[in-house]
This record gives C-alpha cells, structure tokens and sequence, in this order.
C-alpha cells in the first residue's frame, strides 16, 4: 500500500489549497514542428466541460463588461469595455494567443473586491494579441479593480514566446495584486501545478531593461515593483533583495505541495529528462518528512532542455499521466483495487488514529471538467493556424480533437448550455465521455486498454490530416477558410462524441455483471442456433484473492 504519512502537525498549509489543475508549457525550439505549446487541465467537481466561445466584437463608448466569479458564478464588477474584443475559443484567441493556470491560494491575501483569476484570462483573451500583452492586461486590471482570488500560476503564450507568471492579492488594506513573470526559455519546457515555482529574481546578474522587461542570459523577466516590499511588510522575507524568493514567501512548501503539486511536474518532466530521478525525495516529499518539516534538498528546475523535441501527441500523452513507471502509479497498490482503478473515493487524503495518510494526485484525475493541448503556430508557412486540442473529462480516457483557432462557431457536442453538471443531455460530449471513464473505473485494467485502442485510432487520425487540412486551407480567403474550419472542427468532435456513445454500449454488455462477454471475429459470440453464450467469469487477482483470504469462508 503506497499511501504515504504526514503528522498532524504539518498539516495546516497542506489542506490550504484544493490542489486543482495542471500546466506544462513548451518553448518553440523545444517542440517538434517549431509551434510553441501549452496545455492545461480543468480540473474541479464544480465545473462542467464545455468549450468556451465568445465572438469578436466591437463596443461602443460606454459599454460595460460584467465580470462574474468563473468558480461560482458570483457578480464582481462592471469594467468599461474596449473598442474591439477578439474571438476566443475556449483558452485560445483568434491570434493564438493562450492562457491556462493552476490556483496554490498561498498567503491568502486576496482583496475585498476585484476581478477573478478566471475572468481575468478570458478578458486578456478577449484584449491581447500577443503574450506580453496578455501579462500587461491582467496586471493593469487587478492593479486598477482589484483582484479577489488566491495565488495563481498562469501560463501565457503566443506563437513566438511562452511566459510563467505567478500573482497573489496584496491583502485587503490594498488594492491590487504583486506578481512575477519569467519567459520560459526558447529551448525549454516549464510546468506548474498548484504550487508557486518561481524562485529568485535577477537582481545580482548582469542585466539589460527595456521598459519593464528585465533581460539576461538565462531569460526574460517582469515583476510588480512591490513584490519584495509586501514580503517584508509582512514579515515572510527578511535579508537581502538578491536572495528574495517569491515562492518561499508567498507560498512556502509543505508537504502537499511536494507530495500532491510538485511530485505531478516531477513526473512530466522525467519523460524528458536524463536521470532526473534524482528529484524523487523532493517531489515525494520524502525530504520534507524525513527534517520534520523543515525544507532541506535541492528543489526541481523550474524550467529543462529537453532531451528531445516534444510533439503536440507528446504533450497529449503529459496530461494522461498517472505516474506510471513509479513508485507513485495510482494504479497499483491495495487502495487501487482488484482491478487496478485510478479512482479514490472522498478527498485526497484521510485521517486514522491521529495520522494523516495521502492519496497520489496524477496529472490526470477523474475530475477533470476537460483539459487542452494549444498548438500555436502562427500562420507561417500557410498552415490553417493555430490548434485547440479540445477534450472532455479525464484526460486518461478523453479524446483531445482538433479546435482551430479561426473557427467561428462550436460544435453542439460542446456547446454551452448542451446539459449541466445536474442535466444530463445525450449530445453532450462530456456526458459521453464521463459515461466511459466512470464505467472503466469499475474494472480499470480490462478496460482501459480498449478505450486507449479507440483513442489511439482518433488521434491518429487527427495528426495524420493536419497537414491535409493545411493543405486544404492555403491559398482560400479568410472567409472560406474560417467556414472550412469550422466544418471540419466540428465534424471531428461530433463524430468522435459518436464514437464514444458506441464505445460506451460495447463496454456496457460486455463487461455487464462483473462478466467478460465472448467475442470472435469481432462480434459477441453467439451459438449455432443465434443465442448468447455464457460469459467469461475471471476470478479476482490471486493477489487481492491473498489480500481478502482471512475474511473468506474456508472449508
């Protein structure tokens, strides 16, 4: 059993944060075709997996934009709106521009009022044709109405450069927000998942500024003037600016966000990585139990060179990791069950006779509302653009299908308002795909490879008509390219949608009873006279079989 202990007494910050989504980031001569990448999973039991659209639109003086909380749907603010907004779909706009994050909370100083982390990525969507614009936009927002969320890591990119900014509230006493932003290098690729990564600033390296961009070898840089000052005010930094690291300030380890944060980073990035195992004690938090709380260790990068290019399918198979290959794989161990399941009943961890025990959380977790890889690419070369690998549910057994970033409308399958989380609608994509992974839990290591047959297939699929449908669009203006994508994207999703109700009814009766139905030649084996067999009957795993053997009756 792989469950690993905390004491009670380094609990408090661990159960702080609700340790939801996951980012990775990949710079464009890190990537296999020169596009840059982000990926995101939106992962809450509160949201519900539709694709986000919102057209361009051009307003008037006076017009105001009404900002309401993403998390709970809860009125904010008004802010006055600008001349123009640009067509977003889901986390991408029209110029490929693409924002996700990952909330830590952190010091808990979020203003009385103010914008959201959430509205304050679909407004920059809706404002920004570049990355710094986007860092811009957001800054100068909360700077002006406020910010009312916790600390959050965004990822922010474009088709030429990917950023890492980190922001927290300044407290009720004042309005607005500190933050940091690195651009994460060219040759690089960066991940953050519910803990704050950003360290030291590059205040004692040689260095040149334009504007407020600070530059150096290792990279670009921006920060809030303040963001020393407000650590020391507050007394969680003391010493000399050079030595200021912003994530020991504002959101200091602990075990969870080694062990449930940072041990999800660890597990990407050792994909790409020589001997990066090394990280094992830091990321399993196995060093912070073994100093009885105190930090000790040499903390993870926050970005790597990787050893080889990373393909948009590399980072569709990132988000459908589940530490396999590990100690940590949340599909073994007695708490997985006779077959192997992934899912965990109740909250990430539990508490028995004064000690606290802790679940893996994998990168890919069954409450995920849905997740994206962002393939931007620019337009060089006449492609069709940008790609927004759109999937519902968990990432381990979703689809992610082809959203270009010129559509004008969405499919049915993921539209807004096609069913809710308390609606159920049989043209809903997400219900779909949910239907499949809750079923797959029940005997995980039968079914998933047969779903992962079914998506492989897709996926292959896909990839293999990028190029086709490039080719397709060049030279067509952009009205009939935008008609063109939108056919196709939305194709795609409804037959795959299709394709996963099927897969749905096969694994129904197949796997119906606890049995395993007979097939040949593909079909459920039927007899001479056109009747049903009888199913397979497999028993339990002769090491569950060992595990339950004192509670058996025995002759």
């Amino acid at each position: 059993m792989k469950r690993t202990l905390l004491s009670l007494a380094a609990l408090c910050l661990a159960t702080a944060c609700a340790f939801a989504c996951t980012n990775f980031m990949v710079g464009k001569n890190a990537s296999a075709d020169g596009s840059t990448m982000i990926s995101y999973a939106a992962d809450s039991y509160s949201f519900y997996g539709y694709l986000h659209f919102r057209p361009a639109a051009d307003h008037q003086p006076g017009d105001m934009r009404k900002v309401v909380n993403w998390d709970d749907g809860q009125p904010l603010c008004e802010i006055p709106e600008v001349p123009h907004t640009y067509r977003v779909i889901g986390n991408m706009n029209e110029h490929q521009v693409t924002i996700g994050e990952t909330t830590w909370g952190g010091r808990q100083l979020e203003n009385a009022a103010g914008i959201d982390y959430g509205s304050l990525i679909y407004i920059a969507l809706e404002r920004s044709r570049t990355a710094r614009e986007a860092v811009k936009c957001m800054t100068d927002l909360v700077a002006e109405y406020g910010y009312v969320s916790g600390g959050e890591s965004f990822s922010i990119g474009d088709p030429d450069e990917v950023w890492i900014m980190e922001l927290i509230g300044n407290g009720k006493d004042s309005k607005g927000a500190v933050w940091v932003a690195a651009r994460v290098p060219d040759d690089c690729i960066c991940g953050h998942a519910n803990q704050a990564r950003i360290t030291t600033l590059p205040l004692d390296r040689k260095t040149k500024t334009k504007g407020n961009v600070v530059s150096t070898k290792d990279g670009e840089w921006m920060w809030h003037k303040d963001v020393i000052n407000l650590a020391r005010e507050k007394g969680w930094f003391s010493g000399k600016d050079a030595d200021f690291r912003f994530n020991e300030a504002y959101n200091p380890f602990d075990f969870g966000g080694l062990y449930i944060c940072e041990a999800r980073v660890w597990s990407v990035f050792r994909k790409f990585a020589d001997d990066f195992d090394r990280y094992f004690g830091y990321a399993s938090g196995r060093i912070f139990l073994a100093t009885d709380g105190r930090w000790a260790g040499e903390p993870m990068p926050l970005w790597i060179r990787p050893n080889r290019k990373v393909s948009a399918q590399d980072l569709k198979d990132c988000m459908r990791d589940q530490y396999e290959g590990t100690p940590l794989d949340i599909t073994k161990g007695t708490d997985a069950g006779p077959w192997n399941s992934k899912l965990r009943y109740g909250s990430l961890g539990f508490k028995l006779d004064s000690t606290q025990y802790w679940f893996e959380r994998p990168v890919a977790t069954q409450q995920t509302a849905w997740s994206f890889v962002s393939q931007m690419r620019g337009y060089e070369g006449a492609n069709a653009g940008g790609i927004f690998w759109f999937g519902p549910d968990d990432a381990a057994t979703n689809l992610y299908v082809p959203m270009y970033s010129r559509i004008n409308g969405v499919p049915e399958c993921y539209r807004e308002g096609n069913g809710d989380l308390y609606t159920y609608s049989p043209t809903s994509a997400w219900w779909a795909f949910n239907m499949v992974a809750n079923w797959a839990y029940t005997r995980y290591s039968d079914m998933k490879p047969e779903i992962l047959r079914v998506q492989k297939t897709w996926e292959d699929k896909f990839n293999s008509q990028v190029e086709v449908v490039d080719a397709e669009v060049a030279g067509m203006d952009e009205a009939k390219a935008e008609a063109f994508l939108t056919d196709y994207s939305c194709r795609q999703a409804e037959q795959s949608t299709a394709a996963w109700k099927d897969l749905f009814t096969y694994l129904m009766v197949k796997y119906i009873d606890g049995q395993i139905r007979r097939e040949e030649n593909g079909q459920f084996k039927r007899n001479e006279w056109g009747e049903p067999t009888g199913p397979n009957r497999p028993p339990y795993p002769e090491s569950y079989l060992r595990l339950i053997q004192p509670e058996v009756q025995h002759e």
